[in-house]
């Protein structure tokens, strides 16, 4: 039989109305290009981490010699993982549920990725959402958040005030007083005596003041912001307008959205670097002598296993979902390379172009630059737009900027969306080869409705909320079932002659690394880090604001509702088996009769006796051995 499929096809009664004439499979749709597929996951995988947190970690874990830590993670965890769902996805053709046919017990720890990716994408659109608004706001001439106008409050200000220091009267006596009192007499403050208010620079009353009118803590809901919701309006319909038609739409939207990132971050690098200070805000990132003895700190190594996890977005289910619409034959292990090393080069390319503007930033209000350093909402929101308030042609900068956050946040979104779509394809593929239009719109919608909340007073309570719980170790705990289930269950050997049916055969010793990584260094290594996690949780807060009680309820509710699903699925699985309990739970832990190639041109005598991969069954695969092993 063929491996190829024949070229001039014709829409068949089953084929996907969205699927191209020279598609590979017809039913589910191919990638129109490799570039459109490399380029949606590098815009998966560099997202905002990579500008807002992968910078703070290496100015605070020892600068340059964070990047020994980073390296080997990437090695021993971020790549292992990454190759390995690429290769799941492209060898069934299936979504991070359907896929779990390889192993019915387990296929829970899909349900559990689907559903954090659901949560994840409410909450991440409203950041999408804010970067939407501050775009929007940085049309003006005067960048609002420039100084302190009417809506600041006493305590704001540009630069630190003094409350009270030492004096020398006429007379010659040398008091204490304060500050109002020294410059209505014409007096002088003595070196070194002054004491400082506490003040907030304009930006960060603005960001609370502004563009999020912060109520006092969770409890206090307040009112649906309206400019935001507007501002998650429209980030929802860009969602909507790039996947309507799924991948062959998507594809080509980010040839802008993935590319253009890079040529803001070039052009913000080129600018920063002209800068006064730009020199020693780069020495504070990467370290003119790099601290090695942080090496020895168990911290450091668990932010960069952390970092890496969470930067490649692995066991998200995003990765076996674009995957799936590769065709069989694709180089997966090249592309999980190729995707991985342009995601870390970026993230450390990005800290370039962010701590040479806040190293002027630090010049120009003369304080090191350690005090002007921060991450998260308070990087991307406050500090980096006040850096850039002070630049000439502000404006300019500030647009680029969160263009450019718009973008990063956009590419992540068409994954994850793409993701739940997906999983519904797999589940009613008649429905969306008819109504793929409508379906991706109304969970846009849905998605809209449901963030709502994130957009009133208390919205960036809840946003830190569902980013704390839903974000945190959940997704952890899946990725150790995924890849001991895979492992050690399924077998890691017999995956190998899967991923080779795809790639063709490699030698021993190419396969000796991953194996080592598979069976054995990913799952402790992941391991240690659900540990760690779970012991250093604490609840969350935002700033100083502390959760209520019931908030952090809330929290757990979720992520128990995520997880849950791993056992109730295992119970159903087992249950609809037959035998005794014993031969029932062998029988979940071996494929089900449809698992294999999605073609049947590509199933060859190991998958020969597969079942029509549409129907969902959980007997095992027959061969003239009996069970497949």
């Amino acid at each position: 039989m063929s491996l190829s499929p024949p070229k001039d096809f014709t829409l068949s009664k089953g084929q996907d109305a969205h699927a191209g004439q020279n598609d590979e499979n017809t039913d589910r749709g191919n990638w129109s290009s490799k570039t459109d597929y490399l380029l949606s996951m590098i815009g998966y995988a560099v997202g905002l981490g990579n500008i807002w947190r992968f910078p703070y970690l290496t100015y605070q874990n020892g600068g340059g010699a964070f990047l020994i830590p980073y390296t080997v993670m990437l090695a021993l965890a971020g790549l292992p993982l990454f190759f390995l769902e690429c290769s799941l996805g492209q060898f069934a053709s299936l979504g991070p549920i359907s896929v779990w046919r390889m192993l019915p017990i387990l296929q829970g720890v899909g349900f559990t990725a689907v559903i954090i990716t659901t949560l994840v994408a409410i909450y991440y659109n409203v950041i999408i959402a804010y970067a939407l608004y501050y775009l929007f706001a940085s049309f003006q001439s005067v960048l609002p958040w420039s100084d302190c106008f009417s809506w600041a409050d006493a305590s704001c200000s540009k630069t630190p005030l003094v409350s009270d220091c030492n004096t020398t009267l006429l007379n010659g006596t040398v008091i204490h007083t304060n500050y109002s009192f020294v410059t209505s007499n014409n007096l002088t403050c003595l070196n070194g005596s002054m004491t400082y208010k506490q003040v907030q620079p304009p930006s960060e009353q603005y960001w609370n003041k502004v563009a999020l009118r912060r109520s006092s803590g969770l409890d206090e809901t307040g009112e649906i912001v309206w400019y935001l919701a507007l501002c998650l309006l429209l980030s929802w319909l860009i969602v909507g307008a790039a996947l309507f038609k799924g991948i062959k739409s998507s594809g080509k939207v980010v040839y802008f959205t993935a590319l253009f990132p890079y040529v803001v971050l070039v052009i913000l690098l080129v600018r920063g670097a002209t800068l006064e200070g730009a020199r020693n805000g780069i020495e504070y990132y990467i370290g003119t002598q790099s601290n090695f003895t942080k090496l020895m700190e168990a911290e450091v190594w668990k932010d960069a296993a952390t970092q890496i996890f969470f930067s490649l977005s692995v066991a998200w289910g995003g990765l076996v979902a674009l995957s799936s619409y590769n065709k069989f034959h694709n180089n997966c292990y090249s592309d999980a390379i190729t995707v991985c090393l342009v995601n870390c080069l970026t993230s450390v390319f990005a800290g370039f172009a962010i701590f040479s503007v806040l190293g002027h930033m630090a010049f120009l209000a003369d304080k090191p630059v350690s005090e002007v350093v921060d991450s998260g909402f308070d990087l991307v929101f406050v500090a980096y737009p006040s850096a850039l308030s002070k630049l000439p042609v502000a404006p300019l900068w500030s647009f680029l900027f969160f263009f450019m956050l718009l973008l990063l946040g956009l590419d992540s979104q068409f994954a994850s969306i793409e993701t739940v779509t997906t999983t519904i394809q797999d589940i009613f593929p008649s429905m969306m080869k008819k109504l793929r239009v409508p379906v991706t719109l109304g969970l846009c919608m849905l998605l809209f409705f449901l963030g709502l909340i994130c957009v009133t007073q208390a919205g960036i309570y809840w946003v830190n909320l569902l980013d704390h719980f839903c974000a945190g170790w959940g997704i952890l705990f899946a990725a150790v079932l995924e890849i001991v289930g895979i492992s050690w269950i399924y077998g890691g050997n017999r995956f190998i002659e899967d991923i080779e049916m795809m790639i063709g055969k490699k030698s021993w010793w190419f396969w000796l690394w991953w194996r080592a990584c598979w069976f054995f260094i990913t799952p402790v290594l992941l391991c240690v880090i659900l540990f760690w996690s779970l012991v250093t949780f604490s609840t969350p807060k935002y700033g100083s604001v502390e959760y209520p009680t019931w908030g952090s309820a809330v929290g757990w509710c979720l992520i128990v509702f995520c997880i849950i699903w791993i056992p109730i699925v295992a119970i159903i699985k087992i249950a609809k088996a037959q035998g005794n309990l014993w031969q029932r739970i062998m029988s979940c832990c071996r494929p089900a009769a449809n698992w294999g190639p999605y073609l049947e041109c590509h199933r060859g005598e190991r998958y020969s006796h597969m079942t029509d991969p549409h129907k969902e069954q959980d007997q095992e695969i027959p061969t003239v051995d009996g069970i497949v092993h």
